[in-house]
């Protein structure tokens, strides 16, 4: 079995959300991912919704640092280089 994770600083939003979420089994990491959406995201709950959450799942564990677009590769965002 392969850990599954979703990354929210994967995704611009106002919020600037930095939760990741990990689990063992797709259908635990969508239950909570999807509570996150809702109450979180003020996303409704609904068919499209977890469609679309289940497919940015990706296998593993969430890296410590997002590299956001842009970034050169190896400097996590917010590290100062000078």
């Amino acid at each position: 079995m392969t850990r599954k994770y979703i990354d929210c600083r994967e995704f611009p939003s106002d919020t600037h959300c930095s939760v990741a979420i990990a689990a063992d089994s797709e259908e635990e990491l969508l239950e909570i991912a999807v509570q996150h959406a809702v109450s979180v995201h003020k996303h409704t709950d609904s068919p499209e919704l977890r469609a679309a959450i289940r497919g940015l799942f990706k296998d593993g564990t969430p890296p410590e640092h997002f590299l956001s677009p842009g970034t050169p590769a190896g400097i996590p965002e917010g590290v100062r280089t000078h």
